[in-house]
């Protein structure tokens, strides 16, 4: 039986770590064969109030892969929103014209919001500085199938840790699977304490690091981050920071054989490009494997697999 049919997917704690390795499992499917015409019929919203390349492109193709379609806006400029009109509305509006509802929006906690008001189950696509679900679920994709396994992961966590939504969702997965953590931030965009308070829960261990060659020999993964502009209150901060981590290939040297790179992209210049060609470097196939998890998420919500 699916347990998962029907329900949204706004936080990674929505699902157990059974639930997550099974979407892992059927993402492996789909990553064999990801034509599967399967969503027949099927119309998926897409509501972007905020940008995206990556997450909303590969959703979109998810679904054209299996043979359904989508429907919605790229940005809330092109919608009612404009005009005024609530999230409750558009919601309710949407869910008129599909099975599922693909959101992001960049006030937290609105996409719980929208699942308790929406009649069709709702996949958080990001929601402020909160939460980032489905990028968790390719992060820890591309952990398995680079690592050959989730558990007792050694991951450093590097840049902005305090409104990246990505590696806390990341933090919240893996305290499942026995990691251990390293964190690599200024002062200012340390993990916050909410999200440091699961690793407790699970008894586990975390450090953090102002100088991220510290972390270099230690990580089995090393998760950069953006230093994001956009959720700065005061631009001044950000200037201060902006350029506080870049990685250069010559800093992989003495890393772990194993060692891979992952980046939730769009980066600025936090990896330079020199990079890219290392074999440590993963960020690109990290975006790839976004097609299959989503793929595979879709297929469980909608009952498909």
């Amino acid at each position: 039986m699916n347990k998962l049919k029907g329900r949204s997917l706004i936080s990674i704690t929505d699902y157990s770590k059974e639930e997550i390795i099974h979407i892992l499992d059927l993402a492996e499917e789909f990553e064999k064969n990801h034509r599967q015409k399967i969503l027949d019929g099927y119309v998926v919203g897409s509501l972007f109030f905020e940008p995206s390349t990556r997450t909303r492109l590969s959703f979109e193709s998810s679904v054209q892969y299996l043979g359904g379609s989508i429907i919605g806006f790229a940005s809330a400029d092109t919608s009612s929103v404009k005009k005024g009109e609530s999230l409750k509305d558009t919601i309710l509006t949407v869910s008129n014209y599909s099975d599922l509802i693909v959101m992001r929006n960049p006030m937290d906690g609105s996409a719980r919001y929208a699942s308790e008001v929406s009649p069709v189950p709702i996949i958080n696509a990001g929601d402020g500085a909160n939460q980032h679900p489905t990028q968790c679920l390719l992060d820890l994709y591309s952990i398995r199938k680079t690592q050959g396994r989730l558990e007792n992961i050694s991951i450093a966590m590097v840049g902005d840790l305090k409104y990246g939504r990505t590696v806390h969702s990341l933090v919240q997965a893996l305290s499942l699977f026995d990691a251990t953590f390293h964190f690599v931030s200024p002062d200012s965009l340390k993990m916050p304490s909410s999200v440091k308070a699961w690793i407790k829960k699970a008894n586990l261990s975390y450090n953090q690091y102002t100088d991220m060659m510290d972390v270099m020999p230690l990580a089995d993964i090393l998760y950069m981050t953006r230093i994001q502009g956009e959720r700065f209150p005061d631009p001044l901060e950000y200037e201060k920071v902006k350029n506080s981590y870049i990685l250069a290939n010559s800093m992989l040297k003495g890393t772990k054989d194993n060692m891979r790179v992952l980046h939730s992209l769009p980066r600025v210049n936090e990896i330079k490009e020199d990079v890219d060609n290392n074999p440590k470097a993963y960020y690109f196939q990290q975006a790839k494997n976004g097609v299959y998890v989503r793929q595979a998420l879709i297929a469980a919500i909608l009952g498909l697999k």
